[in-house]
């Protein structure tokens, strides 16, 4: 009888664990899937590609730098904050552009008809207080 009972355990708990995962209802799979990680990879990294790199002008003279991307509450990038002027930080502006007007030629983020005058004339960009969590 032992011999009958102790295969039929066996293959009961080898069996358990699948069919406790199959029971699981509603869940949803956190992150991405591997082919959304192929397609991520090939995409631009905000921080590695975009932040911190230099913006000219279709003249080739440097204006500013990106310093940051402002993400809609749409979740569309909608604006890049550019950085002009100033020395170690002091007498810096930041400006908004919008992304649309910002094209990349020759690996160079350039901003057409763009001068370094007109974005320090530029009303200056200023972020919104943060807010408290709850």
């Amino acid at each position: 009888m032992i011999r009958i009972a102790l295969p039929a355990v066996i293959g009961f708990c080898l069996l358990v664990p699948a069919v406790a995962a199959a029971q699981v209802a509603g869940s949803t799979v956190i992150g991405v899937s591997a082919t959304e990680i192929r397609e991520l990879a090939l995409g631009w990294s905000a921080k590695r590609q975009v932040l911190g790199s230099t913006v000219y002008n279709d003249k080739n003279e440097r204006i500013g730098t990106v310093d940051d991307i402002i993400i809609a509450p749409d979740k569309a990038v909608s604006y890049a904050i550019i950085g002009v002027g100033g020395f170690l930080g002091v007498d810096r502006h930041d400006v908004a552009v919008p992304v649309s007007q910002i094209k990349l030629q020759n690996g160079k983020y350039v901003l057409v008809g763009g001068t370094r005058d007109a974005l320090k004339t530029a009303p200056a960009f200023e972020y919104a207080p943060p807010t408290s969590k709850k």
